[in-house]
């Protein structure tokens, strides 16, 4: 097996090189900072001109520091350097924030050396390519050598770099091309491409340049591809005149940066207002502060700041099934003045001229009462829609400033018969199934986005909207209708329109197919689009960047060829409009289930649903605001996605031009996001839905995030070593954690009771009465910021103590292995399993296997099985028994029924939490479900977990004592051992759960999993996946915790196969790299084989298992790559 190395070859010896022919030293006693991350290809060369750096260093009196983790790109680390030195970078190996930090670098007067790759590197950031001067635009290679020899011509023999050059000279190296060559540079020599092949610049054909750019100074030089190049006395010469002259500027002066710099995620403050809201839609804020928004089963709502409170001033009657409801909510653009809102929704049927179209109306607010005059309403426009089927509404409602009303429409066709591709069904009786019929359809209000200008006259008969100029269609244009400004549209929820300039924004909910197809066509894509004129955005024709559809016949479900975005045909049988369509526009941002290659990982993966919010801009605010947003997001588009529960704020050039994406407060935790709006104030109101669908959710939320840009509160954190006990329960808080940013001193105060209170940090009380206490730790800084939290501590009922024991090994699990384990559970109030007042079934035991050792995933299978052993003891407690059983009908379904009717059906865990509480009946018969107005919710969701477990048996409980065989599964993955008992707790105190967990690994493992490491690299290989590279003697990996019992020898999947690898030794030590030797093996020059290695004496319990790697002739070359690790019995 032959490993591709490319980029792992360490340290040869090198020339001595030093300052020639200098009266001064620009160098002497300043630092300098290597930097070479990857991101793309990984040069061999880096090792070796670090090395050389760093002894041009010792050598001229300047230190070296080196880092490939861009988190060093931070104003307080760059201002240490005198010159950032870019080491054969490449790809995209800095976040925007970080970019932010070197650009203030160099216009505070930093420099920059770029060499080799660093020209492949940033190919998305405008400013880098300047500075560096040219991207790389490919090298020779084609058909022959990449590297050649070459003849170089010195163009200025002047400069320090390049003084002690001839007129030319040749040398061997890549050669490369450039594009978007800034041609203020001034070059210092350039190559002759008749003296190499596959050249592709022509007669002038740039190697090296520097100038000043931006406040700083920038360096680049092509050389630096080869090893060698780093041990010629030509290039080290070269590259310390580059130093030289780079670090010969003046001071840094931060006074003169013009890049602003993020603000700290802590100085966002995100304040919950309400929450348990049940889907709210659209929200809008009004001037004094109060916030209107709708959800969608009908009511629309106010917050008063004032008083902290929200009040229903609305109860509209509406069709809510499918996604219908109301949908929008919009004040007019003068409604400090004529009171109105608009309001978009679906009437029920039996309203007063309802039909089956949604409307948009008007309403007039009565803002003294806070209530809607429903009796004033006038409908401004109809969309018919046709109800007999799901899917898809739109239905935002924004405004730009000309006073134009924009209003999103969804496709209303059903997609679930198209395989997740273009639904285009083009039979007779379908339309509703053909998505050409409405959102590719000229004459049809449907899967659009509209623009009118509503009238003011109010009066009978009156026309309510005129047609503002620049619509796609104008008014008159046979099969259309004029009131489209975007059509191809498949689901626009949210919309936003950008105040100043006028572009439009929204997010695309796309379709399911998670593959691409030669059949159908491409896989889907959420998009987030911007419209800066009327278009025509493709679906169900093209998604993403107008990535084609096949045409379909669905007759015979036979398809041809892919559908032309320049000269889009509506052929439908159904379609009512134009056959001929504008040209198709690509999306702005587009994203796949999978990973996105086209925007990395900033957009995430899995399911998706993404939204359009708006852009801010800072000056477009209060002046004297105390809680605006900072002027580093000024221009700055609010894309969100729903489903993932991200907001990522999008830079853009001033044509608006996607230039890139970073996360707004990337640690915060948002429960799908779903509308959000700048306030007067320039704080940020949002809509939070919560985690399940149509239902009312306890994270559905209205929150305030405002910003901080003075003294910030203190952090704190409040701790106990005990949560519960029984009497008398001594308990000792802490505070540890707690901190505040601005290094105050902060003054503590701890309040247990009433009247029980400590001023220390971190003190201990007593509990003598039984109940529930609340703890509250307040913690003032030195400005008079105050911070509370507050604990629950429940006294009189000890925690269940549940003991898991498995014979064997605890750390591994070998193919058709037999094991033993036995639960024992004892409790001070109920008893214990040993003196049987405690059942067997009462104590849930589950063994799960979870592919993988995902160490997250391991602990959420942990929390499930406490879930649902919690809700299986709540049940015991309730009179549920009385109607229902596990597994046999009774005067209601058994448990086991209602768990198989609502399997997989994602948003039915909040409908039955609601119904235990409520009751009802008619879904198993007449008899009705009595409600439980006495529990709470977080209550019965527990209880509906249990419940709906019992759809897996799996989870079904297993004996507390017995056998268990595992299996390897034909994949390396964990089994969990866990247990768990709740107890019946004490007088209001509730029940308490003990739990506990043993985790199997199997005995073969990936190396790349280790917990620490030394001077090894992880590294893919074709075949093999991820792999640890052992790069220098004494190198090591390790891996906590491993139990060797019964192990008596480790199986390594070592090779040294590769031409530059020199192998080595394999020493296996506990505790330390240089703990007690307990075997070793040899892997030799080009091994392919696995390295088995006996252990010399047989071990019991656990010991941090270490891999060392050895071979002190390597001279600076890896050793070998280690893949797979096996335990053996």
């Amino acid at each position: 097996m032959k490993l591709k190395f490319q980029a792992f070859i360490l340290f040869l010896c090198f020339c001595t090189v030093t300052l020639f022919a200098q009266n001064t030293n620009p160098l002497k006693g300043k630092k300098v900072l290597i930097f070479s991350k990857t991101a793309g290809f990984r040069h061999s060369s880096i090792p070796y001109c670090t090395k050389a750096i760093q002894k041009m260093g010792s050598e001229n009196g300047f230190s070296v520091d080196t880092t490939e983790n861009a988190d060093n790109f931070n104003e307080a680390n760059l201002k240490k350097y005198s010159v950032i030195i870019f080491n054969s970078t490449t790809g995209n190996v800095l976040t925007e924030p970080q970019q932010i930090a070197f650009e203030r670098y160099i216009q505070a007067g930093g420099a920059f050396l770029g060499i080799h790759a660093a020209s492949d590197t940033e190919y998305d950031w405008p400013w880098y390519g300047k500075l560096v001067g040219g991207y790389f635009n490919g090298h020779p290679g084609k058909n022959v050598s990449n590297v050649q020899n070459g003849k170089f011509v010195i163009k200025d023999r002047t400069h320090i770099s390049t003084n002690f050059m001839p007129e030319s000279l040749e040398r061997k190296d890549e050669f490369y091309s450039f594009k978007n060559f800034n041609k203020d540079v001034h070059v210092l020599y350039t190559v002759d491409e008749n003296s190499y092949k596959e050249g592709q610049m022509g007669d002038f054909h740039p190697m090296a340049w520097y100038h000043e750019f931006d406040g700083g100074r920038a360096f680049y030089t092509n050389w630096g591809h080869t090893n060698e190049t780093f041990s010629e006395e030509i290039p080290l010469k070269h590259i310390l005149g580059a130093l030289q002259w780079a670090a010969d500027g003046p001071a840094l002066d931060y006074s003169k940066v013009k890049s602003v710099l993020p603000p700290d995620e802590n100085r966002f403050t995100k304040t919950v207002l309400d929450e348990k809201l049940d889907e709210p839609t659209e929200l809008v804020v009004l001037d004094n502060g109060k916030v209107i928004f709708g959800e969608r089963k009908g009511l629309l709502k106010v917050y008063d700041p004032k008083k902290n409170a929200t009040k229903v001033v609305a109860d509209l009657s509406v069709y809510s099934k499918f996604e219908y409801g109301l949908m929008g909510v919009n004040i007019d653009p003068d409604f400090n003045k004529n009171k109105w809102i608009y309001l978009f929704y679906a009437p029920s049927v039996g309203m007063v001229g309802a039909d089956t179209a949604n409307r948009l109306s008007r309403f007039v607010y009565d803002d003294v009462k806070d209530s809607l005059l429903l009796s004033t309403e006038k409908v401004v426009l109809r969309v018919p829609v046709k109800r007999t089927e799901c899917c898809h509404t739109g239905g935002s409602v924004a405004w730009d400033s000309k006073g134009n009303l924009f209003l999103s429409t969804g496709d209303d066709t059903n997609p679930f018969a198209s395989q997740g591709f273009a639904p285009i069904d083009n039979k007779p009786g379908r339309s509703g199934w053909d998505a050409r019929y409405t959102s590719s359809n000229t004459n049809d209000l449907r899967g659009k986005i509209l623009r009118i200008k509503p009238t003011a006259d109010g009066s009978a008969g009156a026309a309510p909207y005129t047609i503002p100029e620049g619509n796609l269609f104008p008014v008159g244009t046979d099969k259309t209708r004029p009131e489209i400004y975007v059509m191809g549209n498949r689901n626009p929820y949210r919309i936003s329109v950008d105040q100043r300039n006028g572009f439009l924004y929204w997010g695309e909910v796309g379709p399911d197919a998670g593959e691409n197809s030669t059949k159908y066509g491409p896989r889907g894509h959420d998009e987030v689009n911007q419209a800066r004129k009327a278009g025509y955005f493709g679906w169900p024709l093209f998604v993403a960047d107008n990535r084609a559809y096949n045409q379909r016949d669905f007759y015979k479900d036979s398809t041809w060829t892919k559908f032309d975005p320049a000269h889009p045909i509506n052929d439908s049988p159904h379609n009512t409009g134009l056959r001929e369509l504008p040209a198709a526009q690509k999306a702005f941002i587009y994203y796949p289930y999978a990973d996105s290659p086209e925007f990395g990982a900033i957009v995430g993966k899995g399911g998706r649903n993404a939204m359009g919010g708006p852009v801010y801009y800072f000056d477009d605010f209060d002046a004297n605001s105390k809680v605006k947003f900072p002027k580093y997001l000024d221009g700055k588009f609010f894309a969100y996605d729903w489903m993932r529960d991200w907001i990522n704020l999008v830079s853009m050039k001033p044509n608006g031009d996607f230039i890139s994406m970073e996360r707004f407060m990337p640690n915060t935790k948002f429960s799908h996001p779903m509308d959000m709006q700048f306030a007067k104030d320039g704080s940020l109101y949002l809509l939070e839905y919560g985690q399940n669908w149509f239902a009312q959710n306890d994270d559905a939320r209205l929150s305030r995030i405002t910003f901080n840009a003075g003294n910030r509160s203190p952090v704190v954190v409040a701790d106990a070593d005990k949560k519960a006990g029984a009497l008398p329960l001594k308990v000792s808080f802490s505070s540890a954690g707690t901190m505040d940013y601005e290094n105050d001193v902060l003054k503590y105060e701890w309040t247990f009771t009433k009247g029980a209170k400590s001023t220390l940090a971190n003190p201990s009380f007593t509990f003598t009465k039984a109940g529930v206490y609340k703890p509250i730790l307040k913690v003032t800084d030195s400005a008079g910021n105050v911070t509370s939290t507050t604990l629950e501590i429940k006294v009189g009922n000890d925690m269940p103590k549940v003991i898991l024991a498995i014979k064997g090994n605890k750390t591994f699990y070998w193919n058709d292995e037999k094991i033993a384990y036995e639960v024992n559970v004892s409790d001070k109030e109920d008893g214990s399993l040993a003196n049987k007042k405690i059942k067997e079934d009462e104590v849930q035991v589950n063994i799960d296997y979870l592919e993988g050792f995902d160490k997250t995933v391991i602990a959420q299978g942990h929390q499930a099985n406490l879930s649902v052993s919690a809700g299986k003891r709540l049940i015991e407690l309730s009179d549920c028994k009385s109607c229902h059983a596990v597994d046999k009908k009774s005067i209601g379904p058994s448990y086991k029924e209602v768990a198989k009717k609502y399997s997989g059906k994602f948003e039915i865990e909040g409908k039955l939490s609601d119904k235990i509480i409520k009751g009802g009946g008619g879904v198993w018969g007449e008899q009705v479900m009595a409600a439980h107005p006495q529990l709470t919710k977080d209550d019965t969701k527990e209880m509906v977990k249990y419940i709906l477990s019992l759809s897996d048996d799996k989870k079904v409980s297993k004996p507390v004592k017995g056998e268990y065989i595992t299996k390897d599964n034909g994949k390396a993955g964990t089994y969990i051992f866990s247990a768990s008992y709740t107890d019946k707790g004490g007088s209001n105190l509730g029940s308490l759960t003990g739990a506990t967990s043993i985790t199997l690994r199997s005995a073969k493992f990936k190396a790349s999993s280790f917990d620490t490491q030394k001077e090894t690299m992880k590294y893919t290989i074709d075949g093999l996946g991820e792999a640890v590279i052992a790069m220098t003697d004494n190198s090591y990996i390790s891996f906590n915790n491993i139990d060797f019992t019964g192990i008596k020898a480790f199986s390594l999947a070592a090779f040294a196969s590769d031409e530059r690898t020199v192998g080595g030794i394999i020493e296996i030590r506990l505790d330390s790299p240089m703990g007690q030797l307990i075997g070793s093996g040899n892997v030799s020059k080009s091994s392919q084989a696995a390295t088995n290695i006996s252990l010399k004496t047989p071990l019991l319990g656990s010991h941090n298992l270490y891999l060392v790697f050895k071979n002190s002739e390597a001279k600076g070359k890896p050793l070998f790559a280690l893949t797979d690790i096996t335990a053996n019995k």
